[in-house]
C-alpha cells in the first residue's frame, strides 16, 4: 500500500510540473516579446528656448519585456486621428521606432516644428495633442493594460511668467530692474544665465541650485544673493541687446508688441 501511494504521488508531482511547463510557454512567447509606454505625462512647450531655434525632438519613450537582441528592431505604431489636432509636415514630423540592440528601451521619435505652432503671447498660444498608440507586429505585441498602449504628447510654444512670488503668494516680476513682463525679456535673461555656466561655472551650479535651471525659482523675484552677478553679466547683456538697433526689426518681426522699455541696470 505505501509503494502505491509513493508511485501516486510522484505521478501527481509529474502531472503537476507538465501542467506547470505548459502554463508557462503559453504565457511567454519568444516571438512576440511584449512592449509598453512608460512615461505616463508627456508635454514640450518652447518656453524660454531662444527663438532662433525652430525644431526640437521629443522622445516618447517606451520599454519592451522579453529579451535583448543582437540586431535592431522595429516597434509598430499609429497614429488616433481622433484624439490628434496636430497636423504632420506642419506642427511635427515623426520618425521609426525602433528598439537597439541589448537594449530594452527605445523611443518614437517627434519633431516639433516651432514656426508651425500658432498663436501670439497677447492672443494666446494653441496647444496642439499627438496621440500614440502602440501596435503589434512580426517583434513585439503591446502588453499590460490598454492604458499603457495609448500615450498623448500635448505641445506649444508658450512662454508663462516664472512662477516667482511675493510674502503672499502672488506672482512677481520687478519693473523697476526689468521693466514690464514680456516673455522675449524672460527668454534672453534665461540665454545670458545659461552662458554663466561657461563663465563662472561652480557659481553657475549654485545658482542652478538654488533658482532652478531655467530661473523658475527666484524667491520673490529678487536673487539677492547674487544681485552683483545678475546686473553684470545678465541685466547688463540684455540691455544692451534691447538697445541695440540692429536687433530692432528682428525683435519686432517675432514680437510686434515688444515694449523696449529694458532699464539701463547701471
Amino acid at each position: 500500500m505505501t509503494k502505491i501511494k509513493t508511485i501516486a504521488m510522484a505521478a501527481l508531482a509529474a502531472l503537476m510540473n507538465a501542467s506547470c511547463s505548459e502554463t508557462d510557454y503559453m504565457t511567454f512567447d519568444t516571438e512576440r516579446n511584449g512592449v509598453y509606454f512608460t512615461k505616463d505625462t508627456l508635454n514640450f512647450s518652447f518656453g524660454v528656448t531662444p527663438i532662433e531655434v525652430k525644431t526640437y525632438t521629443y522622445r516618447v519613450p517606451f520599454r519592451i519585456m522579453g529579451t535583448t537582441a543582437t540586431q535592431p528592431r522595429s516597434v509598430k505604431y499609429s497614429i488616433d486621428p481622433a484624439l490628434t489636432t496636430a497636423t504632420q509636415g506642419v506642427q511635427y514630423n515623426i520618425g521609426e521606432a525602433v528598439v537597439q540592440p541589448d537594449s530594452i528601451n527605445g523611443y518614437i521619435p517627434v519633431e516639433i516644428l516651432r514656426d508651425g505652432l500658432e498663436g501670439t503671447y497677447a492672443t494666446g498660444y494653441t496647444k496642439y495633442r499627438l496621440h500614440l498608440i502602440l501596435e503589434e507586429n512580426e517583434n513585439f505585441r503591446p502588453t499590460l493594460d490598454s492604458l499603457s498602449q495609448h500615450r498623448i504628447l500635448t505641445f506649444d510654444n508658450a512662454i508663462e511668467q516664472p512662477e516667482w512670488l511675493s510674502a503672499h503668494g502672488e506672482k512677481v516680476w520687478d519693473t523697476a530692474t526689468l521693466g514690464v513682463w514680456h516673455p522675449y525679456k524672460f527668454i534672453k535673461m534665461v540665454e545670458y544665465f545659461h552662458a554663466l555656466a561657461d563663465i563662472l561655472p561652480e557659481t553657475y551650479k549654485k545658482m542652478a541650485e538654488a533658482y532652478g535651471e531655467n530661473l523658475e525659482h527666484i524667491p520673490y523675484g529678487d536673487p539677492y544673493v547674487y544681485r552683483t552677478i545678475f546686473k553684470k553679466y545678465i541685466y547688463a547683456p540684455m540691455y544692451d541687446f534691447f538697445s541695440d538697433p540692429a536687433n530692432h526689426d528682428m525683435i519686432v518681426e517675432a514680437y510686434p508688441d515688444f515694449p523696449f522699455d529694458f532699464p539701463n541696470p547701471y
